[in-house]
C-alpha cells in the first residue's frame, strides 16, 4: 500500500508578525524547601509597516516564556505613523530610570540604536532613525520606554503651528461679536 500522506505538499503558515526575543531571565522565588526557578521572556512583535507590540511574561520553562509573552505583546499592538521611512519628529520619553531619546534621520542613515530599542525599531518598518538610551540599562524599562516614544508620534496630516491654531480662533470671535452687534435690539433712545 502506497502512503498518500507523503505526497501531499505541506501548506506553510504564514506568519503576519515578526517575532524577536530580546532577553530571557532566570528568575527565582524562595520557598520553604529552597528556591523554585521559573523563566522570563521579553518579546516584541512588530509588522515591518506600522504595528509594533512588547510583551514581558514567565513559564515554567523557556518556551512557555516565550509563547505567552508573544500572546501579551499581540495584544498590545499599538500603530505608529512613518513620514518617509523615518519618524515625523523628535520624541522622548522614561519609563522607570531608563530614558529613550528619538530622532528623524535622512534617507541612508540606517537605525542607529543600541540593544533593546534596536529590536524594535527593527520589525517596525522605520529604516532611518537616531536614537540615545540614558540611564538604566534594565530592558524591560527600555522597552517600555521606547514603545512610549513612538507613542507619543504624530503624523504630519496632525500637525499645528501656533499661527494656525490662533487665527482660526480670532477669526470667529470677530465673526461672533459682529453677528452679535447686528442682533443686539435697539433700547430706550
Amino acid at each position: 500500500m502506497a502512503d498518500h500522506r507523503s505526497r501531499m505538499p505541506e501548506i506553510e503558515e504564514v506568519k503576519e508578525f515578526e517575532e524577536v526575543v530580546i532577553n530571557i531571565d532566570r528568575v527565582a522565588r524562595v520557598v520553604k524547601g529552597g528556591r523554585r526557578f521559573r523563566f522570563k521572556a521579553l518579546v516584541v512583535v512588530g509588522d515591518g509597516k506600522k504595528r509594533v507590540g512588547v510583551g514581558v511574561s514567565k513559564g515554567a520553562d523557556v518556551q512557555a516564556a516565550v509563547i505567552k509573552a508573544t500572546a501579551v505583546a499581540k495584544k498590545n499592538l499599538m500603530e505608529i505613523p512613518i513620514f518617509n521611512a523615518t519618524i515625523p519628529h523628535d520624541v522622548n520619553a522614561k519609563v522607570g530610570g531608563a530614558k529613550v531619546l528619538l530622532k528623524p534621520a535622512s534617507p541612508g542613515t540606517g537605525i542607529i540604536a543600541g540593544g533593546t530599542v534596536r529590536a524594535i525599531l527593527n520589525v517596525t518598518g522605520i529604516h532611518n532613525v537616531l536614537s540615545k538610551s540614558l540611564g538604566s540599562t534594565n530592558k524591560v524599562n527600555a522597552a517600555y520606554a521606547t514603545l512610549e516614544a513612538l507613542g507619543q508620534l504624530k503624523a504630519k496630516s496632525e500637525w499645528t503651528t501656533s499661527k494656525n491654531e490662533k487665527a482660526p480662533a480670532k477669526k470667529a470671535a470677530a465673526k461672533t461679536t459682529k453677528a452679535s452687534a447686528k442682533t443686539k435690539p435697539e433700547g430706550d433712545k
